[in-house]
């Protein structure tokens, strides 16, 4: 997280603190909600809940925005733009330690159906066999301070070597191979399908960083304002109704996953039909949540160590 992000999302939240959040809707018409997301195979209950007719059902007529990552959606849900927003756990005690006053209201999905989805890879002539030899190296990683860089030092630290001589540049996981193969960086994270296709072309997976961080570790949560939480209860309960029988819709009907993300991604059926998919579910694993938590707070990252019942449903 930039410091340019944190500038902009402190003076969303103190202009949303100037004209208040959208008054609790009136009954006897659909509510109008926007959800910021990121068109990963994570999000793909959203899309399937709306595809469905579960949000019409809770009486909320749902916009879907996307986003490259929680840099683009935090500000817009602080600001008003959007209601909720997809996001890492690490972004949202972040922000929460600048005094932007988010929290989450439900998760989406966790490692545990697809420990191996998401990797550090390096080219297979690499000298790099374990994550201690990821010290003093530079890492190419989804963006810097959020969830991917902290558990990759976190491993790193545990593994007996120093993170804090580690270098992380921001490449999207589509770029990643690429850079990797041509040795623009020593290592880089990269997700499926992009994970496999690497995989079979030569590179060399090091970690399984977030399933070997926590087996139940959250991949996608949906936060929103604590004004929105307080003052808009019904909007949140309708929310959370329908994104519980979109979780469990796609927990039961993996095709039928495959098959939506193909409408709001690149990914062809195809490439998804070996990839194993994320649990999907709206619990949170609190154990894990505490230990990342710990993380950031021993790296620094927040000034204080963050108080989960106040970040957590």
């Amino acid at each position: 997280m930039n410091k340019r992000f944190l500038a902009l999302a402190a003076l969303s939240a103190l202009l949303l603190s100037a004209c208040g959040g959208p008054a609790e809707p009136s009954t006897g018409s659909a509510t109008k909600v926007t959800a910021g997301v990121i068109p990963i195979v994570d999000s793909a209950p959203i899309w399937l809940g709306k595809s469905k007719g579960f949000f019409e059902e809770e009486g909320l007529d749902l916009d879907i925005k996307t986003g490259s990552g929680g840099g683009a959606i935090l500000p817009a849900v602080v600001s008003g733009s959007y209601d909720f927003g997809m996001g890492n756990t690490v972004s949202v005690l972040l922000a929460r330690d600048k005094g932007i006053d988010v929290k989450f209201v439900s998760n989406e999905a966790t490692t545990a159906g697809a420990p191996k989805s998401q990797a550090v890879i390096v080219p297979n002539d690499s000298p790099i066999k374990k994550p201690a030899d990821l010290a003093g190296k530079t890492v190419a990683v989804l963006g810097i301070s959020g969830s991917v860089d902290t558990t990759i030092r976190a491993l790193v630290d545990a593994d007996g070597g120093d993170s804090s001589t580690m270098k992380f540049v921001e490449i999207a996981p589509s770029e990643v191979q690429a850079a990797v193969e041509k040795k623009q960086v020593d290592a880089g994270w990269i997700l499926a399908p992009f994970l496999q296709k690497a995989v079979a072309e030569g590179s060399r997976v090091v970690s399984y960083n977030f399933s070997e961080f926590s087996p139940n570790f959250t991949l996608a949560g949906y936060f929103a304002t604590n004004d929105t939480v307080k003052n808009r209860p019904k909007v949140v309960e309708s929310f959370n109704k329908a994104l519980a029988k979109s979780v469990a819709y796609a927990q039961e009907h993996p095709d039928e996953v495959r098959e939506i993300v193909t409408t709001y991604t690149k990914n062809t059926v195809e490439q998804l039909q070996s990839m194993d998919l994320p649990t999907f579910t709206v619990d949170f694993d609190m154990e894990a949540e505490g230990k990342l938590a710990d993380v950031v707070h021993k790296y620094g990252m927040v000034k204080q160590k963050p108080e989960l019942e106040n970040i957590f449903p």
